[in-house]
């Protein structure tokens, strides 16, 4: 995105919204994430999780406009610095921090509406656990456990809380898990090895967020999103276990579901009961913001019809990006689903400048959104 972009043609489509995939999507793109500082963001992305910075813009503001409100859904005068990142195998990782007015300073908790995870999966949970928490950035949250009962029994995980504002989910997955034995579906998992960073990871094996409905969360993102339920699950947390794995200070009941959004993501969308939890989603200013962006061959074609879908909020205008930076011919548009959870369309065509300054590349786009 740029303060410089400029709106792009609407296309005619005959798409109508069904339960199926956003019209011409490939794959999930990125991840992005509102942090605290983005300097210690990215110096611990790259020397503990190996990670390659692809480029960096900034600022991104248009004060003497509305911008920055109608595209991004922030105050008219924010600005922000962004960085994006390969992320492993699979994954790219999109970095902001953002100075805004009335901005909320800290991240949403785990139980609360917004809360949110990177979950790295990982051949040898021990030995990848000792070597991020040689990082003075990051601190385990207790022990690692394994799950003793449901879809997902035999997994064995511990979460990790970093200085700059994310929590990490380490997990090693069970090489059969029960929910396997009832369904086809399938989450997805990383098999690749990370060049550098932590030893024996494999990829990005799933997204966490907590929504405030979800079953209503579970609908859009299995409907027009194009997600596969693979399994729900539901416990309940005493307060001694909330503190000792979550660092979370009261009981809290947590329902899950496990979906399966394209050819390499699983998300984990999550639905808590929790006393004194905040409710009111972050917004991308905030620290703690986020959203999910999918790769489309075709912007407007893409957004006419999310225009259209119920749950769906379309935010401005499809951007071109035309300012000769690092991701000049970017087309883009922000969107909202239900919740307000926030959303992207986006498509870079090959070649892009910044891979002039750097042999990494942006993971992506798969061959279709069914390629598995």
């Amino acid at each position: 995105m740029s303060p410089t972009a400029t709106t792009a043609p609407t296309m005619e489509t005959t798409d109508t919204p069904a339960a199926t995939s956003i019209p011409t999507a490939r794959n999930v793109d990125h991840y992005a994430y509102t942090v605290a500082d983005l300097d210690a963001a990215v110096e611990f992305c790259t020397t503990v999780l190996g990670a390659d910075v692809l480029y960096r813009l900034g600022p991104v503001e248009e004060p003497d406009s509305d911008w920055m409100a109608r595209q991004l859904g922030v105050h008219p005068r924010a600005s922000a610095h962004i960085a994006m990142l390969r992320l492993g195998p699979d994954s790219n990782l999109e970095l902001f921090e953002y100075t805004a007015p009335g901005q909320r300073r800290s991240a949403p908790e785990f139980t609360d509406v917004g809360g949110h995870h990177i979950g790295i999966h990982v051949r040898d949970l021990d030995e990848a656990l000792a070597a991020a928490t040689r990082s003075p950035q990051v601190q385990a949250v207790g022990e690692p456990w394994t799950d003793e009962s449901g879809p997902a029994a035999g997994n064995r995980r511990v979460h990790l809380l970093t200085d700059w504002g994310m929590r990490i989910e380490l997990r090693q997955t069970a090489a059969v898990l029960p929910y396997e034995r009832e369904t086809e579906a399938r989450v997805y998992r990383p098999a690749g090895d990370w060049a550098r960073g932590l030893p024996g990871a494999l990829g990005i094996g799933h997204v966490g967020y907590s929504v405030a409905d979800l079953d209503e969360a579970v609908a859009f993102f299995t409907g027009p999103m194009g997600g596969e339920l693979v399994h729900r699950t539901a416990e309940s947390v005493d307060a001694d276990t909330a503190r000792r794995r979550y660092a979370v200070a009261g009981p809290f009941r947590k329902d899950t579901a496990a979906i399966r959004l394209g050819p390499v993501t699983t998300v984990e969308l999550s639905g808590f009961e929790a006393e004194g939890r905040r409710t009111e989603r972050p917004r991308n200013s905030d620290v703690g913001g986020h959203h999910l962006a999918f790769f489309v061959d075709d912007v407007e074609r893409a957004a006419a019809w999310l225009a259209r879908t119920d749950g769906a909020e379309v935010l401005g205008d499809p951007q071109l990006i035309e300012d000769g930076g690092p991701i000049h011919g970017d087309r883009w548009v922000y969107f909202r689903g239900v919740g307000g959870f926030q959303l992207e369309v986006l498509n870079m065509p090959p070649g892009m400048p910044y891979e002039r300054h750097t042999q990494a590349r942006r993971f992506g786009p798969s061959p279709r959104w069914s390629n598995r």
